[in-house]
C-alpha cells in the first residue's frame, strides 16, 4: 500500500521552498526555485510545476499526493488568491490556488498567509499540539500572527484576521510602519524594528557600545544580538526595551481570546533569556489578574529549515479532507 503523502511550499519574496510531507510531518525532500526570476506569474507556476513534480518523480511519490498547501504573503484561505502582496510583481490579484491545482490535474490547494501557515504547523507538529487556543507570532523581518481559537484558525469575515503585528502600540510620536500606520508592533518588535531601536539609542544617547563601531545605517538585529552576548549594556538594554513592549502588547493579545500559549518563531525568538526573561517577566506584570499564570510563552519546536514548508503541508492535508467531505 502507497504512502500519502502532500506538498507544502512557502513562497516567499526570494525564493519558493516546497517540500513532500508525509503524514508524521517527516519531509521526505525538498528543494526550492527563484521567486522574482519571474516576471510573469504563468511563468513561475510552470517552472515551479516543473520542479515539484522532478522532486515527486525522484522521490517515487507519483500519485501519492494527497494535497497542496501554500503559504504566502497577502494570501487569502477563502477565496485562494494572493491580494495586493507588497513584494510580488504578478499583480493586484493573483488565483494562485487555481492555477496550482489546474497544473496538477485537480489535487486540491488551499492557501493562507505565512504566519497563519506556521500556526497550522506548530498545532500539527510542534508546540502547540494538544492546544486548541493560542497565538502565534512570528518574529522576523515583520511581525506576523496566526490566531487559533477553539481548534480553528481565525480567518475573519474576508480572510485576512490575524494582523497583530499592526496594532498600534506606541499612540503618540510611533515609528512609520511599511503598512502605512504609524506605532505598529512590527516596527518595534521585529528584527528590523530592534535595528531602529539600535540607532535610535546610539544618536539619544553617549555611553560607549560596540554598536558604534558598525556604520549606523548597516547595523542589522544580529549585530545587536552579538553585542548583546558580549555583554555590551546598550545591546541589551535595547533587548529590553523591545521585551517591554512586545510584553505589553502580547498581554493585550491575552484578554482578547484568553489562549493556553502564545508561540514564538522567527529569528528573535531564538535570542534565548536575552529576549524572554524581559519577556516573560514583562508580560506577567502586565496581565490582567484573572489571567495571570494561565498562559505561557513558549518558543516554536519546528525546525527552522522545516517550518516554513512544514507549516505549509498541514495546510495540504486540510484541503485534501476538505475536498473529500
Amino acid at each position: 500500500m502507497s504512502k500519502p503523502y502532500v506538498m507544502g511550499v512557502d513562497i516567499g519574496g526570494t525564493n519558493t521552498v516546497f517540500g513532500i510531507v508525509d503524514a508524521r510531518g517527516h519531509v521526505v525532500a525538498s528543494d526550492s526555485i527563484k521567486t522574482l526570476k519571474h516576471t510573469d506569474f504563468d511563468s513561475y507556476i510552470e517552472e515551479l510545476h516543473a520542479e515539484m513534480e522532478r522532486l515527486i518523480k525522484a522521490n517515487d511519490a507519483e500519485d501519492q499526493i494527497q494535497g497542496i498547501g501554500i503559504g504566502a504573503p497577502n494570501a487569502n484561505y477563502y477565496t485562494g488568491e494572493i491580494q495586493n502582496p507588497p513584494n510580488l510583481p504578478w499583480g493586484d490579484v493573483i488565483p494562485l490556488a487555481e492555477k496550482m491545482s489546474k497544473a496538477f490535474g485537480g489535487i486540491p490547494v488551499a492557501i493562507t498567509n505565512d504566519a497563519n501557515a506556521a500556526a497550522l504547523g506548530e498545532m500539527t507538529y510542534g508546540a502547540a499540539r494538544g492546544l486548541r487556543d493560542f497565538i502565534m507570532i512570528t518574529l522576523g523581518t515583520g511581525v506576523g500572527s496566526g490566531i487559533v481559537i477553539n481548534g480553528q484558525l481565525v480567518y475573519g469575515h474576508d480572510g485576512f484576521a490575524g494582523e497583530l503585528g499592526h496594532i498600534v502600540v506606541k499612540r503618540n510620536n510611533g515609528r512609520m510602519c511599511g503598512c502605512g500606520r504609524t506605532g505598529c508592533l512590527e516596527a518595534y518588535c521585529s528584527a528590523t524594528g530592534v535595528a531602529r531601536t539600535a540607532r535610535e539609542f546610539i544618536e539619544l544617547r553617549s555611553e560607549p557600545s560596540k554598536l558604534r563601531d558598525i556604520p549606523v545605517e548597516e547595523i542589522t538585529s544580529k549585530h545587536v544580538y552579538d553585542a548583546a552576548v558580549a555583554g555590551d549594556k546598550m545591546a541589551k538594554e535595547i533587548f529590553e526595551y523591545t521585551a517591554k513592549i512586545l510584553g505589553d502588547a502580547l498581554a493585550d493579545m491575552v484578554a482578547f481570546s484568553s489562549p493556553q500559549a502564545i508561540i514564538l518563531f522567527g529569528g528573535l525568538a531564538k535570542s534565548g533569556d536575552l529576549l524572554l526573561k524581559p519577556l516573560r517577566e514583562e508580560f506577567e506584570k502586565a496581565l490582567m489578574p484573572i489571567f495571570k499564570g494561565k498562559c505561557k510563552i513558549l518558543v516554536s519546536e519546528l525546525k527552522e529549515a522545516d517550518a516554513a514548508v512544514l507549516g505549509a503541508s498541514a495546510l495540504g492535508w486540510e484541503a485534501k479532507y476538505r475536498y473529500e467531505g
